[in-house]
């Protein structure tokens, strides 16, 4: 991954801290490769045997577990792993027949749309109106056609009614198993999201430059823009001109969550984020980068002014109570647990009326993702899994939070690891202007 030219390097970079540990992936993506390993060790996971089919319907399971990117609204798509390793049988609406058909494919079943006719396709010079077909009975009607049924384990439940129609017994569930497969993230996810927050880390500094040029007039609202312009630029002129099929797929620059002033201090504003930032107090820079689908939160509160004592007891907390966080997440301790050295730590320091949230969620390709930093989680963490970093406090009477967030990523021994390079220091987020 190239540096920035010095001229675009913004000056913020010389506070960055060291790295803790990954090197950054030298593409964009996950190869196919990985993905087929992946489904490989699903199939053994779900029958060593190695005599049960696995159909997916889940889209995220879908791009991990096959690394195909066609992620669908209301229209169904599904795909079946062979048991015996082959490619896999997709099950899609038209428009996604080029993505399927150019990627990992054996075989498949396509439908027009939804509600989709039995009396013919437009692309067959048939257009008549009239009932619509059940697209769940369409699958499991092609399912049992090609004699999948009595042999599958699938990640969503079935209609019976669909199933009755061929006399066959609901699949197997496996929807915990490829969920607790893609919570512990491989060496190679964590060298991708590593890469996303080299990207991250260099459009924050650079946001912290913007804060100290002090342009009079600029909004949060410019600022969210001309940060994203910024960095996807970057993004994309690394990647390089070509934009096929399965190439620039997962790559995610949402930094909407940018706001100053009195709308800091809710947890999740309904607000309009617009406030000029010369005349507010704080400004919360945060948002998500991912690259193929891998990456995830970072955020920083920012103090604009000499803090009032109040101002500077919630950050300091805040910030002290994410390093806790840190040193909580070890694997074999269970989500519960250190959601509790959290949130004691928050009501010995007597903040607890500004508590508003959980500390901490999993992060994975779909943004949250089991297991929680919860006081009800009894997942034990494990090595790999990755958390955001939120422990959060709001006076939203006073008009003024206090949300950092990262990736945290548990270990087999020690603390958590760190993702980002950005400091949690005074001297990076308190900007005085007097």
């Amino acid at each position: 991954m190239r540096e920035p030219a010095d001229a675009l390097r913004p000056a913020s970079c010389d506070l960055l801290l060291e790295p803790e540990g990954y090197t950054p992936y030298d593409g964009f993506r996950l190869p196919l490769e990985w993905s087929k390993r992946r489904a490989a060790e699903l199939l053994d996971a779900v029958d060593p045997d190695r005599r049960t089919d696995v159909l997916l319907v889940d889209p995220w399971n879908i791009v991990y577990y096959t690394g195909l990117w066609a992620l669908t609204t209301e229209r169904l798509l599904a795909v079946v792993l062979p048991a015996d390793g082959g490619a896999p049988v997709w099950f899609y609406p038209y428009l996604d027949q080029e993505l399927v058909t150019t990627w990992w494919y054996g075989d498949g079943e396509s439908y027009f749309d939804v509600p989709d006719s039995p009396h013919g396709s437009p692309r067959d010079g048939v257009a008549v109106a009239g009932p619509g077909v059940r697209t769940w009975q369409w699958l499991v009607d092609h399912l049992a056609r090609r004699g999948h049924l009595g042999r599958l384990a699938s990640d969503t439940v079935l209609p019976e009614a669909a199933l009755r129609v061929h006399g066959a017994p609901p699949p197997v569930p496996v929807e915990q198993v490829c969920l607790r497969r893609r919570m512990r993230k491989t060496p190679e996810e964590l060298a991708l999201a590593t890469r996303a927050y080299r990207y991250f880390d260099d459009v924050h500094a650079w946001a912290r430059d913007r804060l100290l040029q002090r342009e009079p007039g600029l909004t949060d609202s410019r600022l969210r823009l001309q940060m994203t312009d910024w960095i996807t630029e970057r993004i994309m002129t690394e990647h390089g001109p070509g934009r096929a099929p399965h190439t620039a797929v997962g790559i995610n620059v949402d930094l909407g969550w940018v706001r100053a002033g009195a709308v800091t201090g809710y947890p999740h504003p309904n607000q309009a984020r617009y406030a000029v930032i010369e005349d507010s107090r704080t400004i919360q820079v945060s948002g998500i980068i991912q690259v193929g689908g891998c990456g995830g939160e970072l955020y920083r509160p920012y103090l604009l002014g000499a803090p009032t004592p109040a101002e500077a007891a919630l950050w300091t907390v805040t910030r002290d109570t994410c390093l806790l966080l840190k040193d909580a997440l070890r694997a074999g301790r269970t989500g519960g647990e250190v959601a509790q050295d959290v949130h004691r730590f928050q009501i010995a320091a007597g903040v607890q009326r500004y508590v508003a949230t959980r500390p901490s969620h999993g992060q994975g390709m779909e943004g949250h993702q089991p297991p929680y930093i919860s006081l009800g989680e009894t997942t034990v963490l494990e090595p790999g899994m990755c958390f955001s970093v939120e422990p959060g406090l709001y006076d939203p009477a006073g008009g003024f939070g206090v949300n950092f967030s990262d990736t945290f990523v548990v270990q087999p021994d020690g603390p958590a690891r760190q993702l980002s390079r950005l400091p949690w220091s005074e001297e990076w987020c308190w900007l005085d202007r007097r």
